[in-house]
């Protein structure tokens, strides 16, 4: 649009040199206006090979476009149903537990109230208590003194007591009184008699005493009440107490939950209200971008359609007015400039001709301003004019989409910067976690492998214990038998030796040991060869084999015995050791299942951050790449964003200026006006 503003503008300045006359004689006015043709010719099919690219690209818009927004009118589809069914139940919880809190609120307050009146009354009732008893209490200790006195004969003088004056107040104001008694107390407690009659000490102490024992039983019942109103209270106060801090409780859970629930309400609502109406918007959208890519399609084929007549028209054209016999005719007729402007030296015909391929082509600036100087008229701006206004609105348009792509931009980077720095620290945390989790695992391998190795340990002490334990015993029952045969032995050698020695304590049973030892496993000997003679006792050296095999019988004894002691011993070690290692084992064997479990357990958190932090680096790495395609879409605008706005303002201004010229000057002015556009421009 702007070359053919350009070309429009160019040819203004041609048509007033020509209508001035101020060309030179020998121009050649036709080959200006086929050059201008065959430039126009170029501008045609350029602009054809541009508008092909954009209508392309328009069409892919549409195909993607479309896709993109029937997948955002399913899910919107349906998600609107399932945020409305959220929004309804959240609004009835959010209901109940306003109610529930009202409730809460209002039993709280009556539990208060029931307390305030509660304290109210036992302050009431302590009060009257205290006065009360303090009353009965000073009117039983004026009795007490009363009767004192009365035991000890001293009563004129404790008649001039204040506590005398006490008991007359209380004898004339205590209805529980006879007035024969009332009478008799108040005249002593007056000193005064009536001539006739005094009372006895006696008959006064039987009043006193009678008025102590009846406000006496008065102060234990008040006591009493009082004790059980205190019991009651406080009862009632510590149920109170823990009714209120029960509900307080629930007050303030619920009230956490009524803020968090509302919150969630607002979200879903504006969720629900946002997708509303991206739906409307998209189904609108998607029905405009359908209208608009099939009006679009149809609009292309009429401007193919057109580009091509257009073509042929100027390519029929530059054909006549490069004819051989035209070419002829005009170097005839047309001599020079000033002869292009005398339209009566044309050919009818060829003027005619010419004329008739030119009307038959589209409507276009260029083509008016050649008709306008074929036929020598001075009008024909209104298509500059209106190509002048169109243009203003385009570059109008086009400064109003560099701003909302300006905003577009920044709102991108501050919203991919602010995601940028939150995956980076969701990284950074991930990493310390991971690192965190990997020293955990290598303590607690550490930590297995040192319990393996202490329970393989212990198992091989266990094994050599019970080893050493096993050959113990059997060293101690071999000791046993051996200790056993030699004291027997030797107790049947003593035998033997008393038999012949000491008959008398010569034991005849013992001699089987020796019988059976003797002959077990030999042959028969024979007859007997020839004895010596009488043998004469050695009674005196068999007394001190005696004694020294009694002493070694003992120190057997004395050697089974400290054998006995000692595998006891040993055997109560061992079993002590036995069951020491045993629960160590089950310890250690219980420590290991959970450090294998812990371990376990950090070994999978250990595998999932990992795989959060791949998934959070790849998307990190996605948000990178988007900022640099938002870098290599943005940073040109945002950086001459200014200059292109000051740009396109003057350019505005030129045109406007133009469309001035165009719309009040005559052709005089015309070459002046436009050069001056064109330098602006």
């Amino acid at each position: 649009m702007v070359r053919h503003l350009t070309a429009a503008l160019a040819v203004a300045p041609a048509l007033a040199s020509v209508q001035s006359g101020s060309t030179s004689v020998n121009a050649n006015p036709i080959r200006k206006v086929v050059t201008m043709l065959q430039k126009m010719q170029k501008t045609v099919e350029a602009e054809g090979e541009k508008e092909r690219e954009l209508y392309d690209k328009y069409m892919c818009y549409c195909k993607n476009g479309a896709t993109d927004l029937s997948k955002s009118i399913s899910d919107n589809d349906n998600k609107i149903p399932n945020l409305g069914s959220n929004i309804e139940e959240a609004t009835a919880k959010l209901a109940q537990l306003k109610e529930d809190l009202k409730k809460h609120q209002m039993d709280r307050s009556s539990a208060k109230t029931a307390m305030a009146q509660a304290t109210s009354i036992r302050a009431k009732e302590a009060g009257e208590f205290a006065k009360m008893s303090t009353e009965l209490k000073t009117n039983i200790a004026a009795i007490n003194k009363a009767v004192t006195a009365l035991e000890k004969g001293m009563t004129g003088g404790f008649l001039q007591t204040e506590t005398a004056q006490v008991l007359k107040q209380l004898a004339l104001s205590n209805n529980g009184l006879i007035d024969a008694d009332r009478q008799d107390l108040t005249m002593w407690l007056s000193g005064k008699s009536d001539g006739e009659y005094a009372p006895s000490s006696n008959s006064i102490s039987g009043i006193l005493q009678q008025m102590s024992d009846t406000m006496t039983k008065t102060l234990g019942e008040a006591t009493d009440s009082e004790n059980d109103s205190k019991k009651t209270y406080d009862e009632l106060m510590a149920a109170k107490t823990k009714e209120v801090n029960a509900l307080t409780s629930a007050i303030e859970k619920k009230t956490g939950r009524v803020g968090e629930l509302g919150i969630e309400i607002v979200q879903m609502k504006e969720d629900l209200s946002d997708s509303s109406a991206q739906l409307l918007e998209d189904k609108k959208f998607l029905s405009e971008l359908s209208g608009s890519c099939a009006s679009k399609e149809k609009e292309w084929q009429i401007i193919v359609k057109t580009r091509q007549q257009e073509l042929v028209a100027l390519a029929d054209t530059i054909k006549i007015l490069n004819d051989d016999d035209a070419l002829e005719i005009f170097k005839k007729t047309l001599p020079g400039a000033s002869a292009f402007m005398q339209l009566s030296t044309i050919t009818k015909s060829a003027r005619d001709q010419v004329l008739s391929l030119l009307q038959k082509a589209p409507q276009h600036a260029n083509l008016d301003f050649i008709v306008l100087a074929i036929r020598g008229k001075s009008g024909g701006f209104e298509k500059v004019i209106k190509m002048v206004d169109d243009m203003v609105a385009l570059l109008v348009q086009e400064q109003l989409d560099d701003a909302h792509k300006q905003e577009y931009c920044q709102m991108q980077f501050d919203f991919t910067d602010d995601k940028k720095k939150g995956l980076e620290r969701e990284i950074s945390d991930l990493e310390t976690d991971i690192t965190e989790a990997k020293e955990g695992v290598t303590t607690l391998t550490s930590d297995i492998e040192s319990l393996n190795a202490g329970i393989k340990s212990l198992d091989k002490s266990v094994a050599e214990a019970t080893e050493q334990r096993k050959e113990e015993h059997s060293d101690f029952q071999t000791l046993m038998v051996s200790d056993s045969q030699a004291k027997e032995l030797l107790n049947f050698a003593k035998n033997r030796l008393n038999k012949f020695y000491n008959p008398k304590l010569y034991n005849a049973g013992g001699a089987s040991f020796v019988q059976i030892s003797s002959h077990h496993g030999k042959a028969d000997p024979g007859p007997a060869p020839e004895a010596p003679g009488a043998y004469k006792k050695k009674g005196e050296e068999s007394g001190g084999v005696i004694a020294m095999i009694d002493t070694l019988v003992k120190d057997l004894e004395t050697e089974i015995t400290e054998a006995t002691t000692e595998e006891r011993l040993a055997q109560e070690d061992y079993e002590t050791l036995m069951q020491t290692s045993a629960e160590k084992r089950v310890t250690d064997t219980k420590s290991l299942a959970e450090k294998a479990a812990t371990k376990a357990d950090l070994e999978a958190e250990l595998a999932a951050k990992g795989q959060t932090k791949k998934d959070t680096t790849k998307e990190l790495m996605a948000t990178e790449e988007y900022i640099g395609s938002l870098h290599a879409e943005c940073d040109w605008l945002l950086k001459f964003f200014d200059v292109r706005k000051e740009a396109r303002t003057g350019e505005i201004d030129s045109l406007k200026k133009a469309k001035a010229v165009l719309s009040g000057a005559d052709f005089s002015l015309l070459q002046t006006q436009t050069k001056n556009f064109l330098a602006k421009n």
